[in-house]
């Protein structure tokens, strides 16, 4: 019997939503496929281990010969060459780097649209080159003097600091990553390894719609509600519990069968949006498109109709 104020099911079929930045050489790596496959609501989204996993899988299939060669090389010798195995690597490392928390999400000021003018100027910082990931370092120099439309735009951490959110921080990172390789390459004071590995996850934290939400409730994390019976916010909800039951109830708990589903929709259902995944029309990336993406769908359907001590289900 539902005691909660409000019992509200998510029905729906499987769904997606994915966004890939195609470019040269290792600007690959921006194929970070994240697609949603969750038994929740038409694009629910959400990314906790298994997301992040999820994605760096499918990813490191899609890689052309040069970009997996060169992924193969940065990844320190622990990985053994899977890209997945490190992809939660930026949410530990957060205990260390106390700099890069702001660098996981967008807070917009309430309203369902995120807008910016992505241009900006190239700022080296002093970085050691090093596979010696997770070394502490203070806070690195941001990379972009970004230009905004709205209010110095809403890429900003809580000091007000300009650029310090996921989607500039995918801009840095990428353009470190663009090094590689380069004449440039052998004088560079990046951690390209550390790139990589900050890329690779914030391309799914970003796609996850509470990444870029609301300022006042901190992107769901204040809004405490249930999912069945366990209480949760809903933040938490969108990160892990929707793609945990999913993979509970569709494939019997098994990462890999997920993988495999997202994979042949890729190549079946979904072959004819590729091209419009891949879509990039920016030297470095397009982290812009994703974010105002995000907040859409944050808006459409993580936010929606919810209210505190709410209890979703997937259905």
């Amino acid at each position: 019997m539902n005691t909660h104020p409000s019992h509200r099911k998510i029905t729906t079929h499987i769904s997606k939503n994915s966004e890939m930045a195609n470019q040269r050489g290792l600007h690959v790596v921006m194929m970070i496929i994240t697609v949603w496959l969750l038994y929740g609501a038409p694009n629910t989204h959400g990314w906790g281990k298994e997301g992040h996993e999820i994605i760096c899988k499918i990813a490191q299939t899609r890689l052309d010969e040069t970009a997996a060669k060169a992924v193969k090389e940065l990844l320190p010798e622990s990985a053994k060459g899977d890209l997945s195995s490190l992809c939660l690597w930026a949410d530990r490392v957060k205990f260390r780097y106390h700099w890069s928390s702001p660098l996981h999400y967008i807070n917009t000021p309430d309203v369902c649209s995120y807008q910016y003018n992505s241009e900006f100027s190239i700022r080296p910082f002093s970085y050691k080159t090093t596979k010696n990931i997770g070394e502490k370092v203070p806070k690195p120099q941001f990379l972009m003097d970004f230009v905004f439309l709205r209010s110095q735009g809403d890429c900003k951490d809580e000091d007000g600091e300009k650029g310090r959110c996921v989607a500039g921080a995918i801009y840095n990172y990428t353009t470190q990553l663009l090094s590689y390789n380069t004449a440039a390459s052998s004088k560079s004071q990046y951690n390209l390894t550390e790139a990589l590995l900050f890329v690779s996850h914030f391309m799914g934290d970003i796609h996850q719609p509470l990444h870029v939400g609301y300022a006042s409730d901190k992107g769901g994390n204040t809004i405490e509600v249930h999912w069945y019976r366990r209480k949760a916010n809903l933040h938490h909800i969108w990160d892990s519990s929707i793609i945990e039951t999913a993979e509970a109830d569709l494939y019997n708990s098994e990462l890999e069968g997920m993988v495999d589903a997202i994979k042949k929709n890729i190549t079946t259902e979904w072959a004819d949006q590729v091209k419009r995944w891949e879509s990039c029309t920016k030297k470095t990336a397009c982290p812009d498109i994703y974010a105002s993406e995000g907040i859409q769908a944050a808006c459409d359907w993580a936010y929606k109709g919810v209210t505190e001590g709410d209890t979703l289900e997937g259905t």
